[in-house]
């Protein structure tokens, strides 16, 4: 499922227009991405967590010469489903 098929399923069971949930989806997306940058987590319960997860830096390897190389660290979105999805797909 794409964000247009989600847009229609979301339009046709809420009985609203395509373009006020696609309003709706952008702005869900725009603070999530907002609270994340921030370091902030954003918990929808039943649903998940999103969070921002800290890499190390680390030692790799050049796969094409095979140089050791420095890998800097950094942060990287996460999510963790919560339970009740967990529940859904695993039936």
């Amino acid at each position: 499922m794409n964000k247009a098929d989600l847009v229609a399923t979301i339009s046709k069971d809420c009985d609203l227009t395509k373009v006020a949930v696609n309003r709706v989806i952008d702005a869900l997306v725009f603070h999530v991405t907002r609270s994340l940058k921030k370091g902030e987590r954003v918990t929808l319960v039943g649903f998940g967590t999103f969070l921002v997860s800290r890499r190390k830096s680390r030692r790799g390897r050049n796969p094409q010469t095979g140089e050791l190389m420095r890998i800097s660290g950094g942060r990287a979105p996460r999510f963790a489903p919560g339970k009740d999805l967990k529940k859904a797909v695993k039936s």
